[in-house]
């Protein structure tokens, strides 16, 4: 007999999820994460009264009712609007690119003229098949947009210059010919009050969970413990690499408590200048319209990625893809386990299709 009907291994959204709904159906799972503490990257912290998202920021947005009545079984959510801006030298502009941006770029007030920028901009670059990233964005948005707004962010996020960069990583450019800063075009969004920890911890009430235990380094004792294993690590991982690595880019982070109530006067600001070498800074306090004395800030830095950084963004250019369905169908033979989440599916998803995935797969799972 084993011990448990699951193992599940990561306390992200997918694992959390997944546990909590097993649970519910009288199933016994035991979860275990690496990090000291739960919640994946969705982990927040309280500093100085303010809920600090750890791992970049997290926004909360789905145009799925069922999706977002799920979530807030778990929290109450606030009313927060995505509306990024963008920092070029010291130029300042609004993301998506809408109407406020094209007048603060050309001085036009209509959507007429703005198009009309924008078509006089694409003839003069009389651009064919685009053949890298560069060439791609210029056809799209034109070279201003592309040369404040889009090249120097996208360069410090890959690595690599913009044409060095294959053209399909752009395949659309939000453009958007109203004066709306809404970065989201879904019906939901919010940030949870008190953040997202909270909502991980509600699942993971009453279920065995076991922190700072990394199941490679369990992997013996942990072979026969369950019935199957739920995995939300990377999938190259699991199978010991046996086809070779995917690749990743990863990212580091600076943050910071600062001395002043309000130090930019946005959640997110961009920074797309390529000489400046984080793509944003995070003011934690304005997701949840924080009014507290001081404020807690974070830098950042897009990073090359190797084994002992965490994996952030899979890099699902042809070759990476081509490796992981090989490893897709290596696991289609493994009736004993799972893979979900970003890493065991090597697919970047945001929270609502995460969610979406771990109810369709536990549907599956316990039907």
């Amino acid at each position: 007999m084993k011990n448990y009907d699951y193992l599940i291994v990561g306390t992200g959204l997918f694992g959390s999820i997944f546990a909590y709904e097993a649970n519910k159906k009288g199933k016994k799972c035991l979860v275990i994460d690496k990090r000291n503490h739960v919640a994946g990257n969705i982990y927040t912290e309280e500093i100085e009264g303010i809920q600090v998202h750890k791992y970049g920021a997290h926004i909360f947005h789905t145009s799925n009712k069922d999706v977002w009545e799920y979530i807030n079984q778990f929290a109450e959510f606030n009313r927060y609007t995505n509306s990024p801006v963008a920092r070029y030298k010291n130029e300042v502009y609004n993301m998506p690119f809408n109407m406020n941006t094209f007048n603060k770029l050309w001085g036009v007030f209509t959507p007429e003229e703005a198009k009309q920028k924008i078509e006089e901009e694409l003839k003069e670059a009389n651009i064919g098949e685009p053949k890298n990233l560069e060439e791609q964005a210029i056809k799209l948005v034109g070279k201003t947009i592309y040369e404040k707004l889009v090249k120097g962010y996208t360069e410090k996020q890959w690595g690599k210059r913009a044409t060095e960069l294959p053209a399909f990583i752009i395949k659309r450019l939000p453009v958007r010919f109203i004066y709306d800063n809404n970065y989201f075009n879904d019906k939901y969004q919010g940030i949870p009050i008190g953040g997202y920890t909270q909502i991980i911890e509600k699942m993971l009430n009453g279920i065995e969970v076991r922190l700072n235990y990394d199941y490679f380094d369990h992997k013996e004792e942990l072979e026969n413990i369950a019935e199957k294993i739920i995995f939300t690590g990377p999938i190259d991982k699991f199978y010991n690499y046996k086809f070779g690595e995917l690749e990743y880019r990863s990212l580091k982070f600076e943050t910071e408590i600062l001395d002043v109530d309000n130090f930019q006067g946005n959640a997110v600001v961009n920074y797309t200048e390529y000489e400046v070498p984080y793509t944003r800074i995070i003011e934690h306090k304005h997701f949840e319209f924080g009014t507290q004395p001081k404020t807690v800030i974070t830098r950042e830095y897009p990073d090359s990625w190797n084994k002992e950084k965490e994996a952030y963004y899979p890099i699902n250019n042809e070759k990476n893809n081509e490796l992981y369905l090989k490893y897709k169908e290596l696991a289609k033979k493994d009736e004993n386990i799972i893979f979900g989440g970003r890493l065991g599916q090597y697919k970047y998803y945001d929270m609502h299709l995460v969610i979406q995935e771990a109810l369709k797969c536990i549907a599956e799972e316990l039907k």
